[in-house]
């Protein structure tokens, strides 16, 4: 079985980076855009059994059922890693062998581009890494089996993340997608970022509200 995971983080918490130059509501208004286009992405994926969502916010939760897809509520989100590795325990138990680990902050990514992570997996062990943009983060994280090793998100993650593969002797594959690696955390990466996503969707909208900063 393949699966994708989606953590989504509590929106008021989220996109702390971008706190300097925007409220807390713009940024919660972000947050739960970039998390509504994202979900739109998966829905449209071929080949996935189930896709999972683990969070404490409500409206993703909410989204997640809609689509009949597996919704994990947190009462407690500790790291992204904790709420990352609870769950994967969970898909493996239910019998994921593949499990897809994608943040909600990629903007540009295409249904193909989540496809061919998992055509590019190999049998277990067995992981697909797809760095940041700058190269020292993770930006999709690809395990079989899903609690192949423990999460290592924050900084530096992808060297942690490479290390963790090849302590359990995984075949390693990496990606280098330039969709998936643009993650908006800076002022810089909206700007990448603003003449590329879809003009209809909820993120394009945010970011040209924050742009003429009238988000209510």
């Amino acid at each position: 079985m393949r699966a994708i995971l989606i953590p989504v983080k509590a929106f008021r918490r989220s996109k702390e980076r971008l706190a300097p130059h925007y409220s807390e509501d713009e940024r919660a208004a972000l947050a739960r855009a970039l998390c509504e286009d994202i979900f739109e992405v998966i829905a449209q994926v071929r080949g996935i059994d189930r896709v999972y969502v683990v969070s404490g916010e409500d409206h993703a939760l909410d989204l997640a059922r809609r689509r009949d897809w597996r919704a994990i509520s947190e009462r407690e989100q500790i790291s992204e890693s904790a709420s990352v590795d609870a769950a994967s325990r969970l898909c493996a138990a239910e019998g994921v062998q593949a499990l897809l680990r994608l943040p909600i902050d990629i903007p540009l990514v295409t249904p193909g581009d989540i496809e061919a992570l998992f055509a590019a997996l190999e049998p277990a062990p067995s992981v697909v890494i797809v760095p940041s943009h700058d190269g020292t983060g993770t930006n999709a994280l690809l395990r079989s089996p899903p609690d192949l090793f423990p999460s290592r998100f924050g900084p530096d993650s992808f060297a942690l993340h490479l290390n963790e593969a090849e302590r359990m002797s995984a075949r390693i594959r990496i990606i280098r997608n330039e969709r998936i690696a643009l993650d908006v955390d800076e002022p810089k990466d909206l700007r990448a970022a603003a003449d590329r996503v879809l003009s209809r969707s909820a993120t394009a909208r945010v970011m040209q509200q924050l742009r003429l900063g009238t988000i209510d």
